[in-house]
């Protein structure tokens, strides 16, 4: 049983080994090689003050990977209101100030475990990643310009991940904090080497902008129809950061997955507070038709179209994240740890038994 750091994951997985696992992971799930559980999230009442607790759990087997993986959250979720919007904020609660999220992988040859990790790295690559090979099938050959909205620590890796499957020549980005932005330009255009200039306003950054992508953790609107023109690519990574008036717009949206748009994992102890809201295809008839839309399984296996001409408004809603993202990813990962040596050998024999269960 390997146990490996976020370190470990940072120096070991590049933005590319994610973006080529989940082409595979893709195509795999498309044959149905590739199995993904339901997600579960359950959110109770916490003793901390103004906050809930949410146990999620997820989980998956890519078989040509030879993989079965596990990843779970233990939170305390806040949702405070900052420049007048309220926004969901994960509160390290644990001791020495630290988050709770770990991935397991087990072996489907022996059923054993592998390898255990923190998810925070691997989170913020395999979100990256899923943006980017939409960017892949949906935004313009010609695209080089980019604006990203949001400038922490998951809007980095929509910047990372475009830049790694299209030649981009300049970056914008905006968030309502001006120091921020002005950081999260410096950190970028030293690891990108390409121009990253932060913006005034949303519609400085998304104005001659040929894909846009959304990287918030508000819980309110970021990018609106207004700012949206003929032939740019959009993206979000969570619910609500698009108007509803530009999905309606968009000439073709492409969905994660079908059982993401919809809140149907969620499950409520009584009388918990929570105010993140629903998604929009529960509260909007007229968006209720996006849970038909095509998955980017779909479209990586070429059983959808992705972009078909220059001029169309292409969307592709990358909203949470899928048991085999882990799969893939950690397999990759567990490969290139044990060349490297890196990470520490616990006994298997503590994490298995000998009376049958």
């Amino acid at each position: 049983m390997l146990l490996l750091s976020n370190e470990d994951v940072e120096d070991l997985l590049t933005m590319a080994d994610c973006i080529d696992a989940l082409q595979r992971a893709y195509q795999d799930a498309a044959d149905g090689t590739a199995v993904n559980g339901f997600r579960s999230d359950i959110i109770t009442q916490t003793t901390h003050e103004n906050a809930s607790y949410s146990l999620k759990m997820m989980g998956a087997v890519m078989t040509s990977f030879e993989i079965g993986a596990l990843r779970l959250n233990s939170d305390i979720l806040t949702f405070p209101i900052k420049n007048g919007k309220r926004r969901k904020v994960k509160v390290p609660a644990a001791p020495d100030e630290r988050w709770v999220g770990l991935v397991l992988l087990f072996s489907t040859r022996t059923g054993e475990p592998l390898a255990i990790f923190p998810d925070g790295v691997v989170q913020r690559l395999r979100v990256g990643a899923t943006s980017g090979l939409g960017v892949r099938y949906l935004a313009r050959e010609n695209a080089r310009a980019v604006a990203i909205i949001g400038t922490g620590w998951q809007a980095g890796a929509q910047a990372m991940a475009v830049a790694a499957v299209r030649p981009i020549k300049e970056m914008l980005c905006f968030s309502p904090n001006p120091e921020s932005r002005q950081r999260f330009s410096m950190e970028l255009e030293r690891r990108l080497g390409i121009p990253v200039v932060p913006a005034e306003s949303a519609e400085q950054a998304v104005r001659s902008a040929d894909i846009v992508l959304c990287a918030t953790n508000s819980l309110n609107a970021v990018l609106r129809d207004e700012l949206i023109g003929p032939g740019m690519h959009i993206g979000s990574i969570r619910k609500g950061e698009i108007d509803p008036a530009t999905l309606l717009r968009a000439d073709r949206v492409i969905i994660h997955h079908p059982d993401n748009m919809t809140d149907g994992h969620v499950v409520f102890a009584r009388g918990v507070k929570y105010f993140e809201e629903i998604k929009e295809v529960s509260i909007n008839t007229a968006l209720r038709t996006l849970t038909e839309a095509p998955a980017l399984s779909d479209v990586v296996s070429g059983k959808a179209a992705g972009r078909s001409a220059p001029s169309e408004i292409t969307c592709f809603l990358n909203y949470h994240g899928l048991g085999f993202q882990f799969a893939a990813t950690g397999a990759i990962l567990y490969k290139k740890a044990m060349q490297a040596g890196r990470g520490h050998q616990l006994p298997t024999e503590w994490f298995t038994e000998s009376v049958h269960p």
